[in-house]
């Protein structure tokens, strides 16, 4: 095993909670891009929220481990042409958070459950639109074939982790909506935009096992 990878695991094994988070869990009043209203005034979605999860996918590849991410078709209605993480509803018949990610991972980008080792969860993220998120991360098996769903994915790539564990490529954003400003955590990698609840996934992914490396602040705002 690669040192990059067993410092990684390490991290996982203390920083990730083993078991998901309840309606009676403490987060039960979760964090989410209203958390990043400097001035306290943002709307949060009021309960009850949609329940959600998401698929933190990591390849341990020899050149270190890299995060799957997936661009969105430009015909669907939701987010059309937004980089996301790999998931969608939880349906009354997953038996869980993770059951669902790796249904949704399977459905969207072709991943086999069976190829995936369950590493742990982070903290729900409730996005602007009332869905109450779940990140599940888990350890991919980099022979796993991909093959996306073009009617739900335009592309399918992969990011080096320590570049989204870099608390400098985050950055402060705002953009007016539903006649407020909203305000949301963004980076670019290339040419691609990751913004949005995504982004605040992956910051807080970065909180949890790299909390030694402080987070980008407003007043270096990309304008």
């Amino acid at each position: 095993m690669s040192e990059p990878l067993a410092d990684f695991l390490a991290r996982a094994a203390a920083g990730l909670s083993p078991d998901p988070p309840g309606p009676d869990d403490p987060t039960s009043n979760p964090r989410g891009d209203h958390s990043l209203d400097p001035d306290g005034t943002a709307v949060i979605p009021p309960p009850p929220h949609r329940r959600a999860a998401v698929l933190v996918p990591v390849v341990p590849r020899a050149d270190g481990p890299t995060l799957i991410l997936t661009m969105r078709a430009a015909n669907l209605r939701d987010h059309s042409g937004q980089v996301a993480l790999p998931g969608g509803k939880i349906d009354p018949s997953d038996p869980g958070p993770a059951d669902a990610a790796l249904r949704e991972a399977y459905e969207e980008i072709g991943l086999p459950p069976e190829a995936v080792r369950f590493l742990g969860y982070l903290d729900p993220y409730l996005s602007g639109t009332g869905f109450l998120v779940t990140p599940v991360i888990g350890l991919v098996d980099p022979g796993a074939v991909l093959t996306p769903n073009p009617d739900e994915v335009a592309d399918v790539f992969e990011v080096p982790l320590p570049f989204l564990m870099d608390p400098e490529r985050y950055r402060l954003r705002s953009r007016a909506w539903q006649g407020r400003e909203r305000w949301f955590y963004a980076l670019t990698f290339g040419e691609r935009l990751i913004w949005g609840v995504t982004a605040g996934i992956l910051n807080n992914l970065r909180e949890r096992l790299y909390p030694e490396a402080a987070p980008g602040d407003a007043d270096r705002a990309a304008r």
